[in-house]
């Protein structure tokens, strides 16, 4: 297959959504499928055998790590040459949104994929009145596409409740080989501790964002003596965060990656995550495959990786005493801590990134299957004089998905009559 991603965000950004696409880019190579991304400049003109073809863009006022990359003309000239079999719109958002029209002008299958809640950040950024408007415009997008993925149940169950059709199930997926216990390291926890390794280490690795309610670590912090907060990320949030953070025993050691990453998975104690808005929580799984316990709020995708009690604690978001409660045990109950870590672990090995691709591959094929089989059964149809609403009805597909073969069939018609 030859498949076009448009993404909204690549490397060198790091966040959950740039690690499952490199991880599944790398994969589908692997397959033996060409892939073509297209992605806001970032220096990459190729990765794990990926064309990467990259778009100017600027960076958005309100979250300046983010760059919003315009599209233009000259990505027409890139999908033409490489005759995609499909395209798959990552988070369409601004550049994503061409996703639609070049589905459209090549006749060729859509799917787009969900992976931040971003009606929630609305809330957070001063623009919750928008959030109907946020819904209303995501419908009439997503629903032009001929298939919908979600990261986790819960993102599933809620894009439906919101009125968008064929909507499926993208497993998670995590690096085993790269976050296990065993990169656990005496450096980097002493670095972690600032020089205090006897001390309970608590970390939380992500994006330094106000979404993530990142302060709900303070009153735990000052519930239990002995334990150590490291921040580890970076973000727009992060001065305020320093700010609110002095004076307690908090260490922002920045951006980490490769060894240094897995190595602060495995050298802490505790994962704290009180977000309330992850469509899965990447970061959870790569603690839990790291051996490291997790205390997370029990929203959004976080209660389709942790078990409660079993590879994690789960508390109600915002009720810090009962997330206090979850790290005191953990922190005095060794044998508790340990048996947590070990099931963590073997759930974590579970969830291969190569099963996660071929499960995606699955969804591809099974679209292109079926876009060879709608010819016939809408002649079928036609013939019965239905509707478009009828044929879309019964066959479960968009209007622009019909009006996309009635195209080829007219062209087709045409050929036979120049014939």
């Amino acid at each position: 297959m030859r498949i076009a991603f448009f993404t909204e965000t690549f490397l060198p950004k790091i966040d959950g959504v740039v690690t499952r696409l490199c991880q599944t880019i790398k994969h589908l190579v692997r397959f033996g499928h060409e892939v073509l991304l297209i992605a806001p400049e970032g220096g990459l003109t190729e990765y794990e055998g990926a064309r990467v073809y990259g778009v100017r863009g600027f960076s958005f006022p309100l979250y300046p790590d983010i760059k919003l990359a315009i599209p233009r003309p000259a990505i027409g000239k890139q999908l033409e040459a490489f005759r995609p079999d499909l395209i798959h719109g990552i988070h369409p958002c601004v550049l994503g949104l061409s996703t639609f029209h070049y589905s459209k002008r090549h006749d060729v299958p859509l799917v787009v994929s969900y992976h931040a809640q971003l009606d929630k950040y609305l809330h957070y950024y001063g623009f919750g009145r928008l959030e109907p408007l946020f819904w209303k415009g995501t419908r009439s997008a997503y629903n032009i596409s001929d298939l919908a993925l979600a990261t986790s149940q819960a993102m599933v169950d809620l894009l439906r409740e919101q009125g968008l059709k064929r909507v499926e199930l993208w497993q998670k997926g995590v690096d085993t080989e790269m976050f296990s216990p065993d990169k656990a390291s005496p450096e980097m926890r002493a670095r972690l501790t600032q020089g205090h390794p006897e001390d309970k280490l608590m970390v939380y690795i992500g994006r330094l964002s106000a979404e993530k309610g990142i302060e709900a670590a303070r009153p735990v912090l000052q519930a239990i003596p002995g334990l150590r907060l490291a921040l580890i990320g970076d973000g727009p949030h992060r001065a305020k965060l320093q700010e609110y953070f002095a004076g307690t025993p908090t260490y922002f050691p920045g951006f980490l990656q490769g060894a240094d990453l897995a190595a602060a998975y495995a050298s802490a104690d505790i994962f704290f995550m009180a977000s309330r808005t992850e469509t899965l929580g990447l970061v959870v799984l790569e603690a839990m495959a790291a051996g490291c316990a997790v205390v997370a709020a029990n929203e959004g995708g976080i209660p389709d990786i942790v078990r409660d009690g079993v590879t994690g604690h789960l508390f109600t978001g915002g009720d810090i005493d009962a997330a206090a409660a979850a790290i005191r045990r953990l922190i005095t109950d060794d044998e508790h801590r340990e048996r947590m870590r070990h099931e963590a672990r073997l759930d974590a090995e579970k969830w291969s990134w190569a099963a996660a691709t071929r499960q995606l591959e699955g969804f591809y094929r099974e679209l292109l299957n079926r876009e060879q089989e709608l010819p016939r059964r809408i002649a079928q149809f036609s013939r019965e004089n239905a509707s478009e609403e009828q044929i879309c009805g019964a066959l479960d597909i968009s209007r622009a998905t019909l009006r996309r073969q009635m195209r080829r069939r007219a062209r087709q018609e045409l050929r036979g009559q120049s014939a």
